[in-house]
């Protein structure tokens, strides 16, 4: 039997860890500045990849991301593997009821956000082949077809986690545009089966057109009705006689892997099954939210970023790169989309405003481009500048969709009360023995890290601490006030040993202060705040843990672990 040679799983493992390190670096990196987590992963593709590493050290990008042998198959299989649980965890977060409720809708957007593009698409491939790169021997219906078919797809990964980064997959307007994506993607996969059967390309499949069609649209309903119900009906045996968490574990992604075979073999794309399976075991009430969890960061921190940085590894921007041919890609492609979509979501109703959001929400592109052109560019329908410009275009869709709809539904970035501690504004060991004495050490330090007015805000705070004391029992005390001109929340930490009396209602003395300084203008952030700090030292212990911590990366790392998952942001 064939097996890699030590030398090359020396390789696949070094890559896979320099894949996974640096697209986890540059998302976390994306989502520091408030973007979508899934720009940093892509990102880390393009660096790591011909464009950069291939440029700046070839011998290194060669031994890491063959295009060749072994290892370039390996890599290939994960990152499909990688695509087909993420849609599973992307599956597993839609709610059905929502998207019956909203189906109507998302009918509309989806079928004029497929059309609409695909005609424009059509057209100028039509009108003018040659400066859209066909080549003279393609045959001019097929280059048309495929090119408004590449136009008019949209990327249901890239969609999921953009929305998933910007809390807002399950909301109403998240699974409208899920929704349309998924009805968009499947008639695309459809068009998509039609094409490699003109090119010739499709003889690993013996399964005609037309079956394909049947099958698939077959498999969907199977599984959101009977398939449904027999995962309901399995899950209470797994969880009861099964190892728990493993049993439900394995169940899941066994019937991922089985759904994606059989969506490949039908000729449509394993992404589908999965994402099907998906739906149908996250729509069981048997299904633990803890379960669900694991699941979904076992995917989302290791699958999924490997998977959008390998996007960024199969093509060098460098060479073949077109301008002029760049520019009107993206723009054909972005005016059709984004006029289709939200139209459609005209069409059915929405507000204006959430219109043109759907509209970028769909707009992303992202591997199915890549796999189309790919395929083209091997039967000879485009030339590489086209292919180059295709890639171009599906990146910077997917890097624009997220920050496009921030802008548009005027979202707040989502609260964390994590972001609020400063290294620079924690005190291990506070040398205040009184109130005053605590309120002057933590306002120096919040202002040396905010860079703040040291007097001005020492006055607010003491001012509200001599109307009412702050200390709010079991050891903690929470000094606060609001200030104007305060940008974002800052919360400094000081950590007493021996106490310090803040007359708090059970009369022990405070050995955890944390002085809350918020903005003037948004006065419900103090009381989130206070309200989320009261809650996690509710239990006595948290307190004991956090006077065994040393420095603030161990204080940080405590309030990591003991801070529950934040909600989906209001303005969903």
């Amino acid at each position: 039997m064939d097996s890699l040679a030590p030398h090359e799983i020396t390789v696949m493992l070094l890559a896979l860890g320099v894949l996974l390190g640096t697209a986890r670096l540059l998302g976390e990196l994306a989502q520091r500045l408030h973007q979508p987590a899934v720009l940093g992963e892509i990102l880390a593709g393009i660096l790591l990849g011909p464009t950069v590493l291939g440029t700046l050290a070839p011998p290194c990008n060669a031994l890491l991301f063959p295009k060749h042998g072994a290892n370039a198959i390996t890599l290939d299989g994960i990152a499909t593997l990688a695509v087909v649980l993420f849609l599973l965890v992307a599956g597993m977060e839609v709610d059905l009821s929502t998207v019956w409720r909203r189906g109507k809708v998302a009918l509309k957007v989806g079928t004029a956000g497929i059309l609409v593009p695909l005609a424009l698409g059509f057209l100028a491939a039509w009108i003018v082949p040659q400066a859209l790169g066909r080549q003279a021997e393609a045959d001019p219906l097929l280059f048309a077809l495929f090119l408004g078919t590449a136009l008019s797809i949209s990327a249901l990964p890239v969609i999921a986690k953009t929305l998933m980064d910007l809390d807002l997959y399950r909301s109403d307007l998240g699974m409208v545009i899920v929704s349309a994506a998924i009805f968009n993607d499947l008639i695309g996969w459809i068009v998509f089966a039609v094409i490699l059967g003109l090119m010739g390309t499709a003889t690993g499949h013996a399964i005609s057109i037309p079956l394909t069609i049947g099958l698939i649209l077959g498999f969907a309903a199977v599984m959101l009705t009977a398939g449904r119900w027999l995962v309901h009906a399995v899950l209470p045996y797994l969880q009861a006689y099964a190892h728990w968490p493993g049993g439900v574990l394995s169940f899941a992604l066994t019937l991922a892997l089985f759904g994606a075979a059989l969506t490949e073999w039908i000729g449509i794309h394993a992404i589908f099954g999965s994402f099907l399976v998906g739906v149908a075991v996250g729509d069981s009430s048997h299904l633990r939210e803890q379960t669900r969890t694991i699941i979904n960061d076992f995917v989302s921190f290791i699958f999924a970023p490997v998977f959008f940085a390998s996007i960024g590894l199969k093509v060098n921007f460098a060479t073949h790169f077109d301008a002029p041919l760049v520019l009107t890609v993206l723009a054909i492609a972005c005016a059709g989309k984004l006029a289709g979509a939200t139209l459609g979501a005209r069409w059915g109703g929405m507000p204006a405003r959430d219109a043109w959001a759907v509209g970028f929400g769909m707009n992303a592109r992202g591997a199915m481009e890549i796999i189309l052109g790919l395929l083209a560019l091997e039967a000879g329908v485009i030339r590489q500048r086209l292919f180059v410009a295709l890639v171009i275009m599906a990146l910077v869709t997917s890097m624009m969709s997220g920050p496009a709809m921030q802008i548009i539904l005027q979202l707040r970035k989502p609260w964390r009360l994590l972001k609020a501690f400063s290294s620079k504004a924690f005190l291990r060991e506070l040398a205040a023995v009184s109130r005053r004495e605590a309120v002057h050490e933590l306002t120096a330090a919040a202002c040396a890290a905010g860079n703040l007015d040291e007097n001005d805000v020492e006055s607010a705070v003491w001012t509200r601490e001599e109307a009412m004391p702050t200390g709010i029992g079991k050891g903690i005390a929470l000094p606060h006030a609001r200030l104007p001109g305060l940008r974002e929340p800052l919360v400094a930490v000081g950590i007493s040993e021996a106490g310090i009396d803040f007359d708090a209602p059970d009369g022990e003395p405070a050995h955890g202060i944390f002085l809350i300084l918020t903005p003037q203008e948004d006065p419900g952030a103090q009381l989130k705040i206070a309200a989320e700090l009261s809650h996690l030292f509710h239990d006595r212990q948290m307190l004991a843990k956090v006077l065994r911590v040393k420095n603030f990366a161990e204080f940080l790392a405590l309030m990591k672990s003991a801070t529950p998952p934040q909600p989906a942001s209001p303005a969903a």
